[in-house]
């Protein structure tokens, strides 16, 4: 079987929940990262599907948008529930999490006001709806007592929240132990290390 070959930039981003998902799973991949705003970049996307990434180079196929790539990636690894109706949880908690970085991605790093409206209000009112929905299934994970798909993503997510404001899961008690609980996985520990001593 061939090595799967992820493109993206040389940042976590859209591709981290791509990598997380292999660390976490033992799934041998390579990497091809890219400068964004490069010379390099600006003539290989021209070649892209879209002209963006992540890309995911997999058994001769080039797979392009990110919930397109993870949700291939569960349905192949058995990342996806045990079930269409949890199938179909995972999706809509994929999206909802999509939803929150949709708002914040643009203005976090750039625009100081606009940030500071969001580490306050805007994600901590996001998480109280993430809270309630993680609530209604048992197990420690999105579902169940084993990371899905989804999980990669809220995990992600919830780590860059966490390096915005080092308080702000304080008040969500699930989500925080979630988090806890992603990075002690063995695999992940080690990407922690990875990630937190060159930290953006």
């Amino acid at each position: 079987m061939a090595i799967p070959q992820l493109h993206y930039f040389s940042i976590r981003g859209y591709g981290e929940y791509i990598r997380l998902l292999f660390i976490d799973n033992g799934i041998k991949f390579e990497e091809r990262n890219f400068i964004p705003y490069s010379d390099e970049w600006e003539e290989i996307k021209l070649g892209m599907i879209f002209g963006q990434v992540p890309c995911l180079k997999i058994d001769g196929q080039e797979l392009v948008q990110t919930g397109a790539i993870m949700r291939h990636l569960a349905r192949k690894h058995n990342l996806n529930g045990s079930n269409e109706q949890e199938a179909t949880f995972l999706d809509m908690f994929f999206e909802g999490v999509r939803d929150v970085r949709l708002k914040y991605v643009g203005y976090i790093y750039f625009d100081t006001e606009t940030r500071d409206e969001l580490v306050n209000s805007t994600i901590p009112a996001a998480l109280k709806k993430l809270e309630a929905l993680f609530n209604t299934h048992p197990g420690g994970y999105i579902i169940g007592d084993k990371p899905n798909y989804a999980d990669y993503m809220l995990f992600e997510e919830l780590d860059v929240y966490n390096v915005l404001d080092k308080g702000i899961l304080v008040k969500f008690p699930a989500l925080r132990a979630f988090h806890e609980r992603m990075w002690n996985r063995p695999n992940l520990k080690v990407r922690w290390e990875e990630i937190h001593s060159t930290q953006r």
